[in-house]
């Protein structure tokens, strides 16, 4: 009897200490709220990878379960290798649950990355599910009869420069007029051009300012296989942007470069967040104007103007332009054509 009883008493340590064993291992996973509800991870889906190009694309994600607690963090991760972690590369966006937006940014081209979204609670870090992608082949750089060199980026189906051109010539090789006095500037009805401040640096940062018959002239501003794009073509670009990155009405942080921007408070301004810009590795930059005016410069900084090909009558033709304020690129506008404005091409 006593040792029946003994080996008993044993066994119900045993059980006990059993119990308390896998508590204490459930504790290890999970914690609890004040009102003794389980915290655990968070439950997210990751978006499909969309809009890639040779250095940017989008994803995002959509977080269904916050766990039992608030969602302090989410946004993406990537890396070369598979299961990205957040100890890499990833975005920032937000808190909450429900779905979000995810801009990536300065990928290599032809490259193949893995994308997960990834939310963070009080129990940790939860991951969605992974898309693999590959990076557009780099496309190439093009050279203007100056010897300047651009990069170039694929946006939808068109090839832009990544930057404002810098010519002093016609293709033909025949020199543009430079042209720094205010008031000859102002009687112009021939090709000109113009630094900023006629500051060299200015143009060599952002790119020459030309007045529009520059633009009209027969002899061609743009390098060879390329051109100043119409109209239609800039609408082309601002309705891919829209569509594909889904972020419109505010699609001037997907055209603009990460610097430069005056920053300003409003929302959906250029400059509140510059870490947001250029998700469309498109890199344009506030280089200003000269006025029609009194030839005068403004707005370096704070808006960047861009010549199309198109004119709407014997003294305007239409441009677009960012401002640092702007949700959007500037609407279908036209102005004189004595303006000094930048140059941005397409590739035929």
């Amino acid at each position: 009897m006593g040792y029946g009883l003994k080996t008993k008493n044993i066994m119900t340590k045993i059980n006990n200490l059993s119990f308390f064993l896998c508590v204490a291992i459930a504790f290890l996973f999970t914690s609890c709220d004040p009102t003794g509800k389980p915290e655990l991870l968070p439950v997210l889906t990751t978006t499909e990878v969309s809009a890639i190009t040779q250095t940017t694309a989008a994803s995002g994600g959509n977080i269904t379960s916050d766990g039992g607690s608030t969602i302090t963090a989410r946004g993406v991760c990537w890396s070369t290798t598979a299961n990205p972690t957040i100890a890499g590369s990833k975005t920032s966006d937000g808190a909450g649950v429900g779905t979000f937006i995810s801009y990536i940014t300065e990928l290599a081209a032809s490259t193949t990355y893995y994308v997960r979204a990834y939310a963070n609670n009080t129990s940790g870090t939860a991951y969605g599910n992974t898309y693999q992608i590959s990076t557009l082949i780099a496309t190439p750089k093009v050279t203007d009869i100056d010897g300047n060199v651009y990069q170039t980026v694929t946006i939808g189906t068109q090839t832009w420069m990544v930057e404002n051109l810098k010519t002093t010539h016609y293709r033909n090789g025949d020199a543009i007029a430079s042209v720094t006095d205010n008031a000859a500037w102002a009687r112009l009805s021939t090709g000109a051009w113009c630094d900023y401040y006629n500051y060299a640096a200015n143009g060599t940062k952002y790119g020459k300012l030309y007045n529009w018959y520059t633009v009209a002239d027969s002899r061609n501003i743009a390098p060879v296989g390329w051109h100043v794009p119409t109209d239609a073509e800039w609408t082309t670009l601002t309705n891919y942007v829209s569509i594909h990155l889904g972020i419109s009405p505010n699609i001037a942080k997907a055209l603009a470069a990460k610097t430069d921007w005056k920053v300003d408070d409003e929302t959906g301004a250029i400059g509140c967040n510059l870490t947001l810009n250029n998700s469309t590795g498109f890199s344009a930059l506030p280089g200003g104007e000269r006025n029609y005016f009194n030839s005068t410069y403004d707005n370096l900084s704070n808006f960047g103007y861009w010549w199309s090909a198109n004119e709407t009558s014997l003294s305007q033709a239409w441009y677009r332009d960012l401002g640092y304020y702007f949700m959007g690129i500037g609407s279908l506008d036209d102005n004189y054509k004595s303006y000094g404005f930048s140059v941005r091409c397409v590739r035929d």
